[in-house]
């Protein structure tokens, strides 16, 4: 990865954090994208110390907001040559707690979609530009529990811990329908399971289902340098030169359901997602 620049969003800690360490180890120029700033210089010592790499810094921005993402992508724009691969790692995981964004969407789809799905637009050209670039989205295998419900696409009555789980949907869907409208442009999309692995998404989980999580965690989950592995894999992997619109679990293709498939469906998530984000004309277009 020597003078390759990467973007991996939630870098601060879990598996975001062992992700940026380990491109750092293979020579990465790392752009850790934090929510929490303070946090990320904390890790950004930590792992400028163990892997010698310099080359690694930190930008402050919140998924979860619009604004935030359009003032990192234009920061990323202004200051960056090249990126090779954006890493959409970050996550909320709600529990019970009903949130909006300051733009009024629902906190979960606000930050683990619609974020994304902005971000990726707007960094898209600077993508095309450095060529052979990738896009690779963290989902997760419980995506087989929801489903996206296209005819309301901001769902803040629903219960956040459901809304996880029809978030991963929605990144799968995303992934598949930006790997069709790469194709030609030297962009690939894939996206993963990283397996279950114990890190800090579910730390709003209130007492006592929270006792009994961290026994699950305990004696089931990897620990979050394991469950980097397949994100690392699809970022770096040459077996995945030119491959394009895949899901992958312990750094292995695998078959999605059909829920997550539909070609319509995805087109239509899309679409609505344009709206939600507000992309304007003078907006780059995937």
């Amino acid at each position: 990865m020597d003078g390759k620049t990467v973007i991996v969003t939630g870098a601060n800690s879990g598996i975001g954090k062992e992700t940026a360490k380990f491109l750092a180890q293979l020579g990465a120029r790392v752009i850790m994208a934090c929510r929490n700033t303070d946090l990320a210089k904390e890790v950004q010592a930590e792992i400028i110390k163990e892997t010698k790499n310099k080359n690694v810094i930190v930008k402050k921005v919140d998924l979860s907001s619009l604004k935030s993402v359009r003032d990192f992508a234009a920061d990323i724009n202004r200051t960056e040559e090249r990126l090779d691969v954006l890493l959409h790692n970050a996550g909320y995981g709600g529990a019970f707690e009903k949130r909006v964004s300051e733009d009024g969407i629902e906190m979960t789809y606000a930050t683990n979609h619609y974020g994304p799905f902005l971000l990726t637009h707007l960094l898209i050209d600077l993508m095309k530009r450095t060529g052979n670039a990738r896009v690779v989205v963290v989902a997760s295998s419980f995506y087989k529990l929801a489903k996206v419900n296209l005819s309301n696409l901001n769902p803040t009555s629903t219960m956040p811990a459901y809304l996880y789980y029809a978030s991963k949907c929605a990144n799968i869907m995303f992934t598949l329908e930006l790997s069709k409208r790469l194709e030609g442009t030297g962009v690939t999309a894939n996206c993963l399971h990283p397996g279950l692995v114990d890190t800090g998404i579910w730390r709003n989980v209130p007492f006592p289902l929270s006792v009994g999580l961290k026994l699950v965690n305990y004696c089931f989950f990897k620990n979050a340098w394991e469950g980097c592995q397949t994100s690392v894999y699809c970022a770096v992997s040459e077996q995945l030169d030119g491959v394009s619109g895949n899901y992958y679990e312990y750094n292995r293709e695998t078959k999605l359901n059909k829920h997550v498939t539909n070609e319509k469906d995805n087109a239509l998530l899309w679409d609505a997602s344009v709206k939600m984000v507000k992309l304007g004309k003078n907006d780059p277009k995937i």
